[in-house]
């Protein structure tokens, strides 16, 4: 697999009833613990989700049998999925996926009542965040929040403050699967090849259905936030976290609640059970439904409404007021550099991904410790930030700076982040190489594949966990 297809994890997860992902309950079972009639052994079909760096796809069905499954049976041509490529096919106790790399050794031949059929995250029918011009690309080719490199400013057509027209759209999650081989049971019985077309009933997403959605109402503003919330699994209100907040951009104003999660890794990823291990924290990402800042740098209210969402989560829960972070992309990494220059004394770091802000108001920056990301390609996110790291400087702040090949491995790019480090700054800023961030063949703007490629480095979110106040 394609180190962009670069996966956000896998979790067990719970099959959601949100309408979004057209979840289901699956269908009851009748006394012999079948659906359907006659033989039909399926109980359930599920579909199992999982975040990329180019957004949410199908990667799997989950067909569950009325007995265990000899995995050792199984083959990628025991079953057919309508516009999918099979690619894996082997058992387990849960609908989900096996740990990864383990799928074609310590799983097949595994007894479990679940077949995973796993599915090509590269085929087209994969996708289910999508835009007019395919995942991840906002409308009219444009930036989202107005730092773009292809027309998104305001004066081009792109998205200006208080815009609440939805820049993409999540598909519901579903797959027609047949079996056209024989499934043995574990005690020898043949279940024969079925030419039944069996729709998914259910839908497990995986790190997305770990958070919940809720409502803001701020006072002062007198606006209304929906946002999503990943609390910890073993929450302990004795202990003291820290929290994450990500602010999407401006294709994924106007969307469903949990557009944030599906658009790509930037919250999902802090909530990976890997990431959870290393550093146990909060996640929070709002949901937007107008543009909140281009390129004027005027926000609307939703900017101070957001600040105070900060507060108020804090205060609910048992969050370190002194470990709370930041990080966005494009308008989101707008809303990250105006709020730590509006309230420098609300996050102890954050993670700048595609973003810029007027050089002239810059100056608080020099007393925060930031981790800036760009592609040398994007003609206004990358001088736009060189003019911050500039002022930055002037103000006797150390600025570590790398050129990176946007095509590394993930060895590579753990090199790259310890080459950083190693200058010991409070500021870093590094840029992805000219034509080393948009596959070959891609219609994505260089401005919005830094992102798809910036939140598969673990290196970053580490350094960025490690700050505090």
């Amino acid at each position: 697999m394609d180190r962009r297809t670069f996966m956000a994890g896998s979790a067990t997860a719970t099959a959601g009833a949100l309408a979004v992902f057209d979840s289901a309950t699956p269908g009851s079972a009748d006394e012999a613990g079948r659906t359907g009639s006659g033989d039909d052994h399926v109980r359930s079909v599920t579909a199992i989700t999982q975040v990329f760096g180019s957004g949410q796809k199908l990667v799997a069905v989950a067909v569950e049998y009325d007995s265990d499954i000899d995995g050792s049976t199984l083959s990628t041509s025991t079953f057919a999925v309508t516009d999918r490529t099979v690619t894996k096919v082997y058992t387990n106790r849960t609908a989900d996926l096996a740990q990864r790399g383990k799928a074609d050794l310590a799983q097949r031949g595994k007894a479990g009542r679940y077949v995973i059929v796993e599915l090509s995250p590269d085929d087209t029918a994969a996708a289910l965040w999508v835009t007019q011009q395919g995942p991840g690309t906002p409308p009219g080719g444009g930036s989202g929040g107005g730092s773009g490199d292809d027309g998104g400013g305001p004066g081009a057509g792109g998205p200006v403050v208080g815009d609440s027209t939805p820049g993409g759209t999540i598909v519901a999650a579903q797959a027609t699967l047949t079996q056209p081989g024989t499934v043995t049971t574990t005690r020898g019985h043949r279940y024969a090849a079925d030419s039944t077309a069996r729709s998914t009933d259910a839908v497990v997403n995986l790190i997305v259905d770990d958070f919940r959605q809720l409502s803001f109402s701020d006072r002062a503003t007198g606006q209304t936030l929906r946002y999503n919330l990943f609390v910890p699994k073993n929450y302990d209100r004795r202990k003291s976290y820290p929290m994450v907040l990500f602010m999407h951009d401006a294709s994924v104003v106007n969307v469903a609640t949990q557009g944030p999660l599906v658009q790509g890794l930037g919250a999902v990823c802090w909530a990976s059970p890997e990431d959870q291990a290393r550093h146990e924290s909060f996640v929070l990402a709002p949901e937007y439904g107008s543009v909140v800042i281009d390129d004027n740098y005027e926000p609307s209210t939703l900017f101070e409404a957001t600040a105070n969402l900060v507060r108020s989560v804090t205060r609910e829960y048992s969050i370190d007021p002194d470990r709370l972070h930041t990080t966005g992309q494009s308008m989101g990494a707008m809303m990250s550099l105006g709020l730590n220059i509006r309230y420098p004394d609300l996050f102890a770091a954050a993670f700048i991904v595609a973003g810029q802000w007027p050089e002239t108001q810059a100056a608080p920056l020099a007393r925060k410790k930031l981790w800036i990301l760009v592609s040398a390609d994007d003609t206004k996110a990358y001088p736009g930030e060189q003019a911050v790291t500039e002022v930055i400087q002037d103000q006797g702040t150390q600025v570590g700076t790398a050129l990176w090949d946007g095509r590394s491995t993930a060895a590579e790019f753990a090199a790259d982040v310890r080459s950083m480090k190693s200058q010991r700054a409070p500021v870093n800023f590094a840029a992805f190489e000219t034509g080393t961030v948009v596959p070959s063949g891609s219609t994505t703007s260089a401005h919005m594949a830094t992102w798809q490629i910036a939140y598969t480095i673990p290196g970053i979110r580490d350094w960025i966990m490690r700050q505090s106040r």
